[in-house]
C-alpha cells in the first residue's frame, strides 16, 4: 500500500492535536511520564480514535507554510480542549493549598512532580488522592471519548474554533469555586480550633498557645481530611464527568 504525502500530513496534524490534549491529563500524559511513552501513546490513540479516510497516492500535499499554519491550528484546538481537564486538576491543587495553609502544613514545601511546582504535603496528598480516584472511576476513558469527539466536531483542516471568553471565564470561576468548596470542611475545623486557642490564651495566659497550636492544627487537619474525604469524592466524580463535556463546549459556540 502506497501512503501519500498528504495522508502523512493529515496523520501529523491528528497526532499534534492528540498530544496537545494528552499532555493536559496527568494520568495519561503528565510531566511524570517519559516523553517516549507519551509520544507512543499519542501515536497509538491517533491510529485508533481518528476516523481515517485513505487519500489516493496522487493527492496534492500541502505547502510548507500552509502546513505550518495547520499544525498551529491543531495545537490551539488541542490546548483549548485540554484546558478544562487541566483546570479540574488545578482545582484539586487549590483545595490542597487551602487545606495545607490552614492546617500548618504550608511551612513544609515539597515538589509536586505532576506540575513540577512546590506545594505543601497536604496539597500533594490531596492531589494524588484525586488523580488515583480519577483513574479508579475510569475518568481517562471519558477524555478519550472526548478526544475522539473533537475530530467529529472540528475535522482536520477545518476552521479554527471561535474562542468564547465568557465560557473560559465561567469555567475558571466555577472550578476555583469548586476547589474552595472542597477545602471548606478542613478550613472551618481549623478556624474553630484557632478560635478555641485564642479563648484559651485569654483564660490561661501561661499556656504557650502558639507551640500547642502547631501540632494540634496538623493533627486536626489530617483527621478532618480523613473523615470528610468520603464526602469530597462525589464532588470529584461530578467534576471529572463534567470536564469532558466542558472540553467539547469550549470548541463550539
Amino acid at each position: 500500500m502506497i501512503v501519500s504525502v498528504a495522508q502523512t500530513q493529515l496523520f501529523i496534524l491528528a497526532l499534534t492535536r492528540t498530544l496537545a490534549i494528552l499532555v493536559k491529563i496527568p494520568a495519561l500524559g503528565g510531566q511524570m511520564i517519559p516523553n517516549q511513552i507519551k509520544i507512543g501513546l499519542g501515536i497509538l490513540l491517533t491510529i485508533v480514535l481518528v476516523p481515517w479516510q485513505l487519500l489516493p497516492p496522487e493527492s496534492e500535499p500541502w505547502g510548507i507554510i500552509p502546513f505550518g499554519f495547520a499544525i498551529g491550528e491543531q495545537l490551539l484546538i488541542g490546548t483549548l480542549a485540554g484546558f478544562a481537564a487541566e483546570m479540574v486538576f488545578k482545582a484539586l491543587e487549590i483545595a490542597g493549598e487551602m487545606m495545607g495553609l490552614s492546617s500548618g502544613f504550608f511551612a513544609a514545601k515539597i515538589i509536586n512532580p505532576a506540575f513540577e511546582t512546590k506545594g505543601s504535603p497536604m496539597t500533594n496528598l490531596f492531589y494524588m488522592v484525586g488523580v488515583t480516584f480519577f483513574v479508579l472511576i475510569n475518568g481517562h476513558h471519558l477524555f478519550l471519548i472526548a478526544l475522539q469527539r473533537t475530530f467529529e466536531i472540528l475535522p482536520l483542516g477545518g476552521p479554527i474554533p471561535e474562542i468564547s471568553v465568557e465560557k473560559v471565564v465561567t469555567l475558571v470561576a466555577s472550578l476555583i469555586t469548586a476547589g474552595v468548596q472542597m477545602s471548606l470542611p478542613i478550613v472551618a475545623a481549623i478556624m474553630f480550633t484557632n478560635i478555641s486557642l485564642g479563648l484559651l490564651a485569654r483564660v490561661a495566659p501561661q499556656i504557650q498557645v502558639f507551640f500547642l497550636g502547631i501540632p494540634l492544627r496538623v493533627g486536626l487537619g489530617m483527621f478532618a481530611l480523613m473523615i470528610t474525604i468520603s464526602s469530597l469524592l462525589p464532588i470529584l466524580e461530578d467534576l471529572y464527568q463534567s470536564s469532558a463535556k466542558w472540553s467539547l463546549e469550549l470548541l463550539v459556540r
